[in-house]
């Protein structure tokens, strides 16, 4: 453990995320969460993410806005329609990519702990059940991890940033394991790339896939709603 135990968790309000936090927690980190308001189709995510910070008990929640709508290009930040199911798995990047997202919120949280003096940075990402993604990739993680150590003040004074990604190798069975073993309430969150007004979830997109499959693996019920279900 470093001088601080503070830890910058990106929490979206999905149960990646939730179990990330939850991982910080048991590893003894005070856990400050940051989430992004970009401008997604999907922002009933943010009340999720209050849910879970609430629900964790982390010690401070923060909410940033960067609308990503201004430059598009991708279904959800732009208008374009949310693919149904398509195979998330596939090779392929989907529609559902956010040009550079995971660099610009890692890069919000890299500022963020620089100001708290936190050297602690943790995001959700997978590489196995990821959707195709290239920022959810363990050579993007590693090279971020690099870049902070080089682009602050902080790191070229004598202190080391470290991104965990302590769910990057794991299936979403094996997320949703372990976030039931740390008491992650799966009921508050949400994966839904295109929810109905009453945010439940379509249970087609490649997120809802996912999301059904990694519960269905683990032998546990998924505890959200579903448009038609």
């Amino acid at each position: 453990m470093k001088e601080s135990n503070n830890a910058v968790v990106l929490l979206s309000g999905g149960l990646d995320s939730a179990t990330t936090a939850a991982v910080a927690i048991r590893d003894g980190f005070r856990v400050l969460a940051l989430s992004v308001d970009y401008g997604q189709r999907h922002a009933g995510e943010l009340d999720a993410a209050r849910r879970v910070a609430g629900d964790l008990g982390v010690a401070q929640h923060v909410i940033v806005r960067v609308d990503l709508r201004a430059i598009g290009g991708s279904a959800l930040t732009a208008d374009i329609d949310v693919p149904r199911n398509e195979d998330p798995t596939a090779d392929r990047i989907p529609v559902t990519y956010v040009p550079a997202r995971n660099t610009l919120l890692l890069s919000l949280a890299l500022g963020w702990a620089e100001t708290l003096g936190a050297f602690d940075i943790f995001i959700g990402v997978n590489a196995l059940d990821y959707s195709g993604y290239p920022d959810c990739r363990p050579e993007f993680i590693r090279s971020f991890e690099k870049l902070a150590n080089v682009a602050t003040k902080a790191g070229v004074t004598g202190g080391t940033f470290t991104i965990h990604a302590p769910l990057i190798d794991h299936s979403k069975a094996d997320i949703i394991r372990l976030g039931t073993e740390l008491g992650v309430n799966f009921a508050g969150t949400t994966s839904c790339y295109d929810p109905d007004a009453s945010g439940a979830g379509c249970g087609e997109c490649d997120a809802c896939q996912l999301r059904l499959r990694g519960f269905a693996e683990a032998g546990l019920p998924d505890p959200i709603a579903y448009a038609g279900r």
